[in-house]
């Protein structure tokens, strides 16, 4: 690879990273629609994250009408909440089927309750997780991109 070449390949690689977080954050929107992800205030809100992070990748893409420093760092705002969210939800998962797991079985306790808890299928416990991924994926995307030469 030349060094001509660098930025170019560079800023490919990010239409790419960008392009699969839009890919994961529209099958996961799909995920919770189709799962009636929907019932209170707090099953909406990782719809409203995804719809929100998907507007700032989009942006990003874009690169107008904000400067590109604002639109990075509200980017990264934007990933950030996926990885908060995404945390959030699997202590409410985990926590939900720890719950029930006890209800039906009080004598569950140690490893035998923490294995039937993650292996419930609903709500599955460890799904959240992939709003964290997604949020790493998209700060990935944009990382040291404000190091770059301004001829982008």
């Amino acid at each position: 690879m030349t060094l001509s070449s660098a930025p170019a390949t560079l800023a490919a690689l990010r239409r790419l990273l960008v392009g699969l977080l839009l890919v994961g954050l529209a099958g996961t929107a799909t995920d919770l629609l189709l799962l009636a992800h929907y019932g209170d205030a707090w099953q909406l809100i990782p719809l409203v994250i995804v719809g929100i992070a998907a507007l700032a990748a989009i942006g990003v893409a874009a690169g107008r009408p904000v400067p590109p420093v604002v639109a990075i760092r509200l980017f990264q705002a934007t990933m950030l909440l996926l990885i908060v969210s995404g945390a959030a939800g699997m202590v409410l998962h985990y926590r939900a089927n720890m719950e029930f797991k006890l209800e039906m079985d009080p004598s569950l306790s140690g490893f035998a309750l923490f294995s039937s808890v993650v292996r419930a299928k609903a709500p599955p416990a460890l799904a959240p997780a992939t709003l964290a991924l997604l949020g790493l994926l998209g700060l990935t995307s944009v990382f040291r991109r404000r190091d770059d030469s301004p001829s982008r």
